[in-house]
């Protein structure tokens, strides 16, 4: 009998994981939100359980993001993407001279309505990117991000926004030697993918 409580309530358990990661992953898709504890946070409370300890991990819910988008926005979803990919590679040859990658959602294939371009840029200083932006008219928001580079260590990195057309774009600073070590992913906890432009162009082109 004991057995039989214990296999029912982790049945509720991963069912409420299971309904949590799924309404996640509609939030992102839908309301733009980024941030996978937001999203988790947030859908908890939609679901009427706000102090539940059965939150899903980061790569449930984008398992969940990626299926809600294939099974409600597939036709639209390969357009965004596109559209999405296409103005990241336009900001990439801009920021040529900062050797570019992009990473994040655009890459992944997961990018929601309202999802930025993420890209990391490699530079002595931060200023040179910001002078870069100034020269060229391009108005921006400074910022910081904070990204996690190990295991236990975080770590806060210059950061500039600013609109091309009507795509939103972050561009992250990381010291030149910052190629060879990129910072962990918020969906697996493993070093980020990070693609050059012709990546990105490849990607373009099997979209076809």
């Amino acid at each position: 009998m004991d057995r039989l409580k214990a296999n029912r309530a982790a049945g509720r358990d991963q069912q409420m994981r299971t309904r949590i990661a799924q309404e996640a992953a509609r939030l992102m898709s839908e309301e733009g939100i980024q941030d996978f504890y937001a999203a988790k946070r947030k859908a908890a409370q939609h679901l009427g359980a706000p102090d539940t300890r059965n939150m899903p991990r980061n790569q449930e819910v984008e398992v969940a993001l990626q299926e809600y988008q294939r099974l409600f926005r597939s036709e639209q979803q390969t357009g965004h993407l596109r559209v999405l990919r296409e103005a990241a590679v336009q900001a990439m040859r801009f920021l040529a001279g900062f050797r570019p990658r992009l990473v994040g959602s655009v890459l992944s294939g997961t990018a929601g309505r309202h999802a930025d371009i993420n890209l990391h840029l490699f530079a002595d200083t931060p200023e040179e990117v910001s002078l870069f932006l100034m020269d060229n008219s391009i108005p921006f928001h400074p910022a910081q991000k904070r990204l996690r580079i190990s295991r236990e260590a975080w770590q806060e990195f210059p950061a500039y926004e600013f609109m091309a057309g009507d795509q939103a774009v972050e561009l992250v600073v990381f010291p030149s030697e910052g190629r060879r070590e990129a910072p962990r992913s918020p969906v697996d906890g493993r070093p980020m993918r990070r693609a050059r432009v012709e990546e990105v162009e490849a990607l373009l082109a099997d979209s076809v």
